[in-house]
Order: C-alpha cells, then structure tokens, then sequence
C-alpha cells in the first residue's frame, strides 16, 4: 500500500492522545497529501461531506525493521488496564497489521495552497506526522448503526477526571489550547494500571510541556511550560 498523505496534530507523541476519536472534538489536524497524490480531482465532492473515515498507520509501534509490535491479547483502558482480552476485540495499536480507523470532523478544505489540496479535520486520535494510507467519506445510513452492541465497553463505566489547575500554571498558555487540554487531560491520559498519586506524568500537547499528578477522581495540573 501506499502512503497517500500525513496528518499534523498538536501530539509529538503518543502520551496523552485520546484514546478514540472525537472524545476531543475541538481537537485539530491538518491532512497534507505526499507530492504524488497533490491532484485536486481526488477530493473533488469531499466538501459535501461532513466527516470521513481515515486509515492509518500506527507508526509509533514500529520496530527498528519497520515491523508491528503486537500481542494475540490485550489489556483494553476500558477494563482498568489489567484484564486480558483478545486484540481483535480490540481497538488497540498493538495489532499485526497496525492499521488504525477513525472517523474525524471536516473543518474545511482548501484545494489551492502551496502544499496542493489540505483537508483540515477536528476530533483526531493521531500522533504529528501520522500516515494515512484511504480517506473515505462517512454516510450515515450506512455506516450508522444504531442497535450495534459495544461488547464489554457497555459493561464498563467512562469515568472522567475533575482536572484542577494549580495558580497561575494557566498564564502562558491561550484560551483555545487550554479549553482542549483540560478535556484531554479528564479523559486520563494515564495508562490504567498506574495509580500513584506522588508520581508525577508529563505530557507534550500544542507546543507546551504539562506536568500533573492524579489522586482518586481528582487531576492536578502542576507546571505548564
């Protein structure tokens, strides 16, 4: 397969990235097509759509051969972090073929600039400089499926964290940034099976570095640089 185009986010790395797509809707992400594929015919309708589907590679679980890092079982966030299940039941990154799909928001599309056509999208799961391999465009009477079962994701609660800011940790960063970081940060970026409340994580979001610290339901935002 080929890569058809990356994605630009405010994610230099994996930590702290939501762990599904548009949990963080304000999220942005800016699509630029590799220079073969800068042919603006082949998004020519796209604009009529409001959201596509993207795949992707997980290029973060890549060995030094370029090969998949993957498990037959898995430990999914939603289950605390400690109970196996099978990757295919799955949505996790460590698969055989790291493929990942996620449904992201138009922003808007500009077909003339001087990196050729760019979608630029909102509610992204990716890590900066991601590549994707399809863009699709999401219909709704097909892809829509109301009476899906969600497996052991309806069994389990979605707990948010109450994120608190520490004084003056928020002076340097904009009104736009901090509005998205507080969501992701009550998503709990954290691995799941880590809950010390000394330790300290750090997370690179937008340009900024963040240092918290959670206990119980509550997240602290210490330092913000």
């Amino acid at each position: 397969m080929n890569i058809i185009a990356k994605i630009h986010t405010d994610f230099p790395e994996k930590f702290g990235i939501p762990r599904q797509p548009g949990l963080v809707s304000e999220l942005k992400g800016k699509i630029v097509f590799v220079p073969e594929y800068r042919n603006p015919d082949m998004i020519r309708g796209l604009e009529e759509f409001s959201h596509i589907w993207l795949i992707w590679q997980f290029s973060k679980n890549l060995d030094e051969q370029g090969n998949a890092r993957w498990s037959p079982t898995v430990r999914p966030p939603r289950l605390g972090g400690n109970t196996r299940m099978g990757v295919f039941a799955t949505r996790s990154p460590f698969r055989p073929n790291p493929l990942g799909l996620s449904v992201v928001a138009i922003d808007r599309i500009e077909t003339d600039t001087p990196e050729g056509p760019v979608i630029y999208v909102k509610g992204a799961d990716m890590v900066d400089g991601t590549p994707i391999y399809d863009i699709k465009p999401y219909v709704a009477y097909a892809d829509a499926i109301l009476e899906a079962k969600g497996g052991f994701t309806e069994s389990t609660e979605y707990k948010t964290l109450n994120v608190i800011w520490s004084d003056g940790v928020c002076s340097n960063i904009s009104e736009e940034n901090l509005a998205s970081l507080e969501k992701i940060l009550s998503n709990d970026p954290r691995p799941h099976y880590q809950n010390d409340p000394d330790r300290i994580y750090g997370m690179s979001f937008a340009g900024y570095e963040v240092k918290f610290k959670v206990n119980g339901d509550e997240l602290t935002v210490i330092k913000i640089d």
